[in-house]
């Protein structure tokens, strides 16, 4: 039987003990007791993100790799939403670590007008351009901007280091992407 698309064994262990168990003994096989309820899904998740079935069953056993930390450092309220967030963000991280600042246009990277789409010999005057831009942002959209796609953090990963709500992460990527957009079309 295919370990990704096997049926969900019905719980014969409630999430928070097995959880509680791991944190306490650090025993592994306690966490793979859990980690397998959920691999249907977490499998589904990263199929979803990453389209590619080998792709998927690697993103898997790397998300079963990050848990032995992650597990130990997060207060987890109801698993099964918490390890869909941390399949998502796996795999967002996967497809953005593919992709290099200096090996895409800017227009890839931050989704900007065709003015971002530089050939080689404009790369540096448009990296440039950028710069000059995400210092005139206000503080919190600019460090939640750098964060974001200059460092690779997911949105919880910004909350988490900054200190701010998950929603008011979103907004000021949001804001903060529009306002250098606005900022590039004025020095186009």
């Amino acid at each position: 039987m295919n370990f990704f698309k096997r049926p969900v064994k019905t719980k014969t262990i409630d999430d928070d003990v097995l959880l509680d168990s791991y944190r306490k003994s650090g025993d592994v096989a306690v966490l793979g007791e859990l980690f397998e309820k959920y691999v249907p899904l977490i499998y589904g998740v990263c199929l979803k993100y990453l389209k590619d079935e080998e792709a998927s069953k690697d993103a898997v056993m790397g998300i079963f790799e990050e848990l032995i930390e992650k597990v130990k450092q997060h207060d987890i309220k109801q698993f099964r939403s918490w390890v869909y967030v941390l399949s998502r963000n796996y795999c967002l991280m996967q497809l953005r670590s593919g992709k290099k600042l200096e090996q895409v246009s800017l227009d890839e990277v931050m989704e900007f007008t065709p003015f971002l789409h530089p050939e080689d010999n404009n790369k540096e005057e448009a990296l440039t351009a950028l710069e000059r831009c995400i210092e005139k942002l206000i503080p919190v959209q600019k460090q939640s901007v750098d964060l974001f796609y200059l460092k690779e953090k997911c949105y919880k990963e910004i909350a988490d280091i900054t200190g701010f709500s998950l929603n008011d992460v979103k907004s000021y990527i949001q804001n903060g992407k529009r306002n250098l957009k606005i900022c590039l079309e004025k020095n186009s």
